[in-house]
């Protein structure tokens, strides 16, 4: 199944000189505005003046009016624009192009290797081992904390609780440092691993807020609840860029605490009807596959308190995932595979 490109029109209209604004419309050469890679568009507008001058762009790069859409082009919404050129008039259109995977997702479940003790007002954003130590962010007001925990018997070894003000979000462990998001305050906090001392904060920029964090070994990935994946430079936390994630249907948002694993990126999703992890081509956005951990939150300790699956943890040795959730009492060991 190939990628399919949709075209929504939200147009702009800006004129230079004289009084009346020409109602223009960029015309594709598909009245369902849908493609394929391998298709190409066929762009025009829907008016035009004799000897006036066309020009398209997308992604604010030229394109020709016959344009073929190839796998080179990213997933998401880029913005596609027609200047026209009238003696001395000039008239500016936009519009959107949407890029959805080439194939749905393959869809994976889980076997359950063991269940380990979890500490039930752990509010969990961030997990994630370094070793055989696990560390743990956790968010909410006036309970956010920044932990080392023993997986084995649940046992808290080392405690940073957060300001007051700040709301714990996701973490990753990169050479000798800890770093951790926070929520809405637009701040991320850095910390010698070893013995968890805050050595310094850093500031977002494009991202809208902190959600999950994990890393490659050479640069950040950071979700803020959208659709977006950023990426940081681990040296100045500086956002380089971002993708889109999109299965072949639509735009997975809310994408909540990351785990990086052999060049993929496995990402919660913050839902309350279902317990998935999205797998993600960090290259393109494109969702490979979901993963359903229907059943384990079942297998919790049911309270008020008790809240959405999230925090997820990859241990390289044992080559199985940790998974918990919000105000879960248990840790669960587990390995994926293909769904038969």
């Amino acid at each position: 199944m190939k990628t399919v490109l949709y075209l929504s029109f939200v147009l702009f209209l800006l004129k230079c000189g004289g009084p009346d604004l020409p109602k223009f419309k960029i015309l594709t050469g598909n009245k369902s505005n849908q493609f394929t890679w391998g298709d190409s568009l066929d762009l025009k507008l829907n008016k035009t003046f004799e000897g006036a001058n066309v020009r398209f762009f997308l992604n604010n790069q030229p394109i020709e009016e016959k344009h073929l859409l190839t796998n080179e082009q990213p997933m998401g919404t880029h913005p596609l624009k027609a200047i026209v050129s009238a003696g001395e008039q000039t008239y500016e259109v936009e519009s959107t192009l949407t890029v959805l995977a080439p194939f749905p997702p393959k869809l994976y479940t889980f076997e359950l290797i063991a269940t380990y003790p979890h500490d039930i007002t752990a509010y969990t954003q961030g997990l994630e081992f370094d070793g055989e130590t696990l560390y743990e962010s956790t968010g909410l007001y006036e309970k956010s904390s920044l932990r080392t925990v023993n997986y084995e018997n649940g046992e808290i070894l080392v405690n940073k609780p957060l300001d007051a003000n700040f709301f714990g979000e996701g973490l990753t462990v990169f050479e000798d440092k800890i770093i951790q998001l926070t929520w809405k305050a637009k701040k991320g906090f850095i910390y010698d691993k070893a013995t968890l001392v805050m050595q310094k904060s850093f500031e977002y920029k494009d991202s809208k807020e902190g959600w999950g964090l994990c890393n490659d070994g050479n640069f950040l990935f950071k979700t803020d609840g959208t659709n977006q994946i950023w990426t940081l430079d681990p040296e100045t936390m500086a956002e380089r860029g971002n993708i889109q994630v999109m299965t072949n249907k639509a735009p997975i948002k809310n994408l909540n605490e990351l785990e990086w694993v052999d060049g993929k990126i496995y990402a919660n999703t913050y839902q309350f009807q279902k317990d998935v992890v999205v797998i993600i081509d960090p290259k393109n956005g494109i969702v490979e596959g979901v993963v359903d951990f229907s059943g384990l939150k079942n297998q919790v300790t049911q309270h008020p308190q008790l809240n959405v699956f999230n925090g997820i943890a990859y241990h390289p040795d044992r080559k199985t995932f940790f998974v918990t959730g919000k105000n879960w009492d248990k840790l669960f060991e587990v390995k994926i595979f293909l769904k038969e």
